[in-house]
């Protein structure tokens, strides 16, 4: 133990004597670990926004998603409500939706946002509310009227915090009276659910020239009955398009599934791109410390003429790669605490400190340190003592 401190101490020593050498040393370590601190913050982050969101909808939400591959036929949301009233003691309600990137106007201030087109019952089957105002109405979609929600993040930017009930708004230079205020679901965050315009489906069909609704998000009565209903909406589906291609049915469980699924190998792929700088650093380590085995050649001369044994040597230029690497792997776990936080601060994305990432970034420097100092660190253990103090 007592060996294992002095190596310590002198490991410390040797790179506080050659400060900006060990610093460029360890710069590989420190920019691999930031990266992969902050990439798997940042992809958690969005993963967990996402999850949230999804999570909020509850277990008795369905999604029906049209592609219309190989038919002529396409379903409507006329018969797809038919259908839900049939069967109104699974189903609550059924909301279609038109969506599309929009820019809007108001005065001389424009802002690129997303515009969902839906009906009324959209406020049952994704629970909307609005803080102000008034919700869709039938009539506003029987009657093509252009009226607008606006969520609380275009409130701020384009309103510039005024009330924007019964103002006139440009949609793609269309002209729409802001009817009410989404209430706040997101902090007022941009590209967040405070981040978007809502329409009668039947005017964001004309806006967006689409004259197909290809999804449709239906609210059940009981999450249990997920299955039976999914069973039924597929076999109506089925009997339409008469292909199983041609649409798709699913619950916010199965949707959840494959997002944890994406964003897993999504992470591990980025992680797996950020290790490669941490392996460059790891060469850059194994070739400072080769150097240093050859400028301390008479050193470890005079260590090994004194009694030092070819362990003791071994474990010094080793415990000093150790520590290199592991002041590298503090620094860079540092530095993405603080991008991540930066980053929240700033709103420019939803980014997590993971802590479990930060002890395994951690224990990998220090393995770089181990793995890449293990050969000077033997070079210099097979010194012969003679041949090193006749060394200059």
């Amino acid at each position: 133990m007592a060996q294992f401190i002095l190596a310590f101490r002198m490991a410390i020593k040797s790179i506080l004597s050659n400060k900006l050498r060990s610093f460029l040393t360890m710069l590989g370590v420190i920019i691999g670990i930031w990266a992969v601190i902050a990439v798997v913050g940042l992809a958690q982050g969005s993963t967990k926004s996402i999850t949230d969101r999804l999570q909020r909808l509850g277990t008795n939400l369905i999604q029906i998603n049209i592609t219309g591959r190989n038919s002529n036929r396409n379903v409507t949301f006329e018969e797809l409500q038919q259908f839900a009233d049939q069967h109104a003691d699974d189903i609550e309600a059924i909301a279609p939706t038109v969506s599309s990137s929009v820019t809007l106007k108001y005065g001389t201030t424009t802002h690129d946002t997303t515009l969902i087109g839906t009906t009324a019952d959209y406020s049952t089957v994704r629970d909307v509310n609005v803080s102000s105002g008034r919700f869709i109405l039938p009539i506003d979609v029987d009657y093509r009227q252009k009226v607008a929600l606006v969520g609380t993040y275009i409130v701020k930017d384009l309103f510039n915090g005024e009330n924007p009930i019964g103002k006139k708004l440009k949609i793609n230079g269309q002209i729409f009276t802001v009817v009410g205020v989404l209430e706040e679901r997101a902090n007022s965050q941009e590209q967040s659910d405070d981040d978007q315009v809502i329409v009668p489906v039947t005017v964001a069909q004309r806006l967006t020239r689409n004259a197909i609704i290809r999804n449709f998000a239906i609210k059940i009565t009981d999450g249990n009955k997920s299955d039976t209903v999914m069973n039924y909406l597929n076999n109506f589906l089925y009997k339409i398009y008469n292909d199983t291609t041609a649409y798709r049915v699913f619950n916010t469980a199965q949707l959840l599934d494959t997002l944890n699924s994406v964003t897993q190998t999504l992470t591990l792929m980025l992680a797996g791109i950020a290790a490669i700088s941490l392996i460059v650093g790891g060469i850059g380590i194994m070739n400072i410390m080769l150097v240093s085995v050859t400028e301390r050649t008479r050193e470890i001369g005079i260590r090994k003429a004194i009694g030092a044994k070819r362990r003791n040597i071994l474990v010094q230029f080793l415990i000093e790669a150790s520590v290199v690497t592991g002041l590298g792997g503090i620094i860079g776990i540092i530095l993405g605490y603080v991008t991540i936080n930066l980053f929240s601060k700033l709103n420019v994305a939803t980014a997590i400190f993971s802590v479990p990432w930060a002890i395994l970034a951690f224990t990998i420097s220090l393995a770089i340190g181990i793995v890449f100092g293990l050969f000077p660190a033997s070079k210099a253990s097979r010194l012969n003592p003679i041949e090193a103090l006749r060394y200059e």
